[in-house]
C-alpha cells in the first residue's frame, strides 16, 4: 500500500537520503504530499532537482497543522536542523501520525522525554534513521554477539576518528552552537552510542567524561589571525590556514558539504539558501562546543564502554573491540573524505575465542552511502523488515532517547566534572518499562 509522506525540513539530507529514493526507487510505496521549510529558496532547489514535485504544496515553519489538514499525510519525515526535530515529532504524534526522523531524535534529554510521552498517547510511532546499524560490517557484528561468540559482554572499546575536512566542517556551520546541535557528543556521537547500545543489547545508566575544545575556536593554535567574523570564501589569510589549505589550493576552493542547509554542488560557499553560509571561520569565538571527548559509560547489564572521539585527525575511521566471557571481537576501518593518505586494507572482523584459534570474517560489502547502510535502511523503511533477518534493526524512540541521553550526559559530565546518570538527563527517567511498545518502526 502506498503511504503519503510530508517532509519537515527540505535539506540536502532529506533530498539525498529520502526524497530522491522515494521518487526513483520506492515510488510504488511512497508519495510525497507536502514540503515544509523556513526558506522558500529550498523549495525551489528541491523542485529543480525533482521536477515531478512541482505540484506538491509548500508550507512555512509554523504551518504544520495546516499542512496536515490539507495534505492528509500518513508519515512525517523530519530532516531539518537538529533543534527543530522535537517540535515536529511531537506535533505529528499529536495528530496520530507515524514519524521518521534522522538522527539525533532531539538535542536534549528533556525533549526526548517529551517525544516518548507524546508517543505513549498517540497511535503513531517514531522511527529514528540510525543508518550505521545497516552497514554490513555492523550487522554482522550484531549477529556474532547474538550467536554467543563473546558470551556475556563485559566491556567495549570504541575510538572514533574524524579527519580535518569533516571535523572542521562542523565548526564552519550551525553545528558549532550547542543550542542548535546539542554539541557533537549528541549530533555525531549519538550514532556511535546507538551502535554500542544495539550491539550489546544493554541500556546505558551512567557516564563520566572529559572533553575540550582543542583545535577550533579562538584558542586553536593553527589560527592565522585572531579576528571574528571571517569566511573562507573571502578570508584574506586563508592561504595561511592549514585547515583550509589541506583540502584546497590557491586555484581551487574545496567547499564544505552541509547535509542540512548549504549545498556546495549548487553554489559553493555562498549557499543557495537565504542568509546562510557554510564557510564560517573555524576559529570564531562564538563556538561553544567541544572537539575532543573521552568517556566511560556504565550499562545496566554490567558492561562498560570506553569511548573517545576526536574531530581533527589525519584520517577517518574507528577501532572497536567487544569483550565478553567467551571471547573478543575486533575491527578497524579507515577512510578520509575520499583522500586516504596511506594504503588501507579492506575492513574485516577478527574473532578471538577465549580459548581457541583466531577467526577472520570477510563481510560482503554493499554499494551506497554509509558503507552500504543507507540502501538497506531505506528498504526496511519502505518495503518492510527483511524476512531473512532474525533480529530487530530499525530504531524506535527509546533508542533515540538513550543515544541522545548518553551524548548529553557526556558534555554535562565534562562541564560539571562528575558522573551523570542517564535517568537524570531524561528528567527523572522516561517510562521505559513500556520501551518495547515504543520500539515501533514505520509500518510499510
Amino acid at each position: 500500500m502506498k503511504r503519503r509522506y510530508a517532509i519537515c525540513g527540505v535539506s540536502n539530507r532529506s533530498m539525498k537520503m529520502f526524497i530522491g529514493p522515494m521518487i526513483n526507487t520506492f515510488s510504488n510505496q511512497a508519495e510525497i504530499v507536502g514540503l515544509l521549510d523556513i526558506d522558500p529558496r529550498r523549495f525551489e532547489v528541491c523542485k529543480q532537482k525533482f521536477p515531478g514535485l512541482g505540484p506538491v504544496p509548500e508550507f512555512g515553519p509554523d504551518d504544520f497543522g495546516t499542512m496536515v489538514e490539507q495534505t492528509s499525510p500518513d508519515v512525517i519525515i523530519v530532516t531539518g536542523r537538529d533543534d527543530t526535530h522535537a517540535s515536529y515529532i511531537v506535533q505529528a504524534l499529536a495528530c496520530d501520525l507515524d514519524v521518521l526522523t534522522e538522527k539525533p531524535m532531539a538535542t536534549t534529554g528533556a525533549d526526548c522525554r517529551r517525544i516518548i510521552e507524546a508517543e505513549n498517547r498517540s497511535r503513531g510511532k517514531v522511527t529514528v534513521a540510525f543508518n550505521y546499524r545497516f552497514t554490513p560490517i555492523h550487522s554482522r557484528i550484531k549477529e556474532m554477539v547474538l550467536e554467543g561468540k563473546v558470551g556475556r559482554v563485559t566491556s567495549v572499546d570504541l575510538n572514533w576518528y574524524i579527519d580535518t575536512y569533516h571535523g572542521a566542517s562542523y565548526f564552519k556551520r550551525w553545528n558549532r552552537l550547542r543550542e542548535q546541535s546539542g554539541g557533537l557528543s549528541i549530533h555525531k556521537s549519538s550514532h556511535h552510542f546507538d551502535l554500542v547500545n544495539w550491539w550489546i543489547g544493554q541500556q546505558p545508566t551512567e557516564v563520566f567524561a572529559f572533553g575540550a575544545l582543542n583545535y577550533y575556536g579562538p584558542g586553536g593554535e593553527m589560527n592565522p589571525k585572531k579576528e571574528d567574523g571571517r569566511h573562507c570564501g573571502t578570508c584574506e589569510v586563508k592561504q595561511d590556514c592549514r585547515y583550509y589549505m589541506r583540502w584546497s589550493s590557491r586555484s581551487k576552493e574545496v567547499h564544505v558539504k552541509d547535509d542540512h542547509i548549504g549545498s556546495p554542488d549548487s553554489g559553493g560557499a555562498e549557499a543557495p539558501y537565504s542568509h546562510y553560509r557554510t564557510d564560517a571561520c573555524i576559529f570564531d569565538s562564538e563556538i561553544n562546543i567541544e572537539d575532543t571527548y573521552s568517556a566511560n559509560v556504565k550499562y545496566n547489564g554490567g558492561a562498560l564502554l570506553t569511548y573517545s572521539v576526536n574531530f581533527s585527525l589525519p584520517y577517518e575511521g574507528y577501532r572497536l573491540a567487544i569483550n565478553g566471557t567467551r571471547g573478543r571481537i575486533e575491527t578497524m576501518e579507515y577512510h578520509s573524505s575520499g583522500r586516504v593518505p596511506f594504503p588501507v586494507p579492506a575492513q574485516t572482523i577478527d574473532y578471538f575465542p577465549l580459548f581457541g584459534a583466531k577467526e577472520t570474517v570477510h563481510v560482503v560489502h554493499r554499494e551506497g552511502g554509509h558503507g552500504g547502510g543507507d540502501p538497506a535502511l531505506l528498504e526496511n523503511i519502505f518495503l518492510g523488515p527483511d524476512p531473512n533477518r532474525t533480529f530487530d534493526i530499525l530504531s524506535g524512540s527509546w533508542d533515540g532517547a538513550y543515544a541522545v541521553g548518553t551524548g548529553e550526559a557526556v558534555w554535562r559530565s565534562v562541564r560539571e566534572n562528575r558522573p551523570i546518570r542517564i535517568d537524570d538527563v531524561l528528567e527523572g527517567g522516561v517510562a521505559l518499562e513500556n520501551a518495547s511498545d515504543a520500539r515501533g518502526a514505520i509500518r510499510p
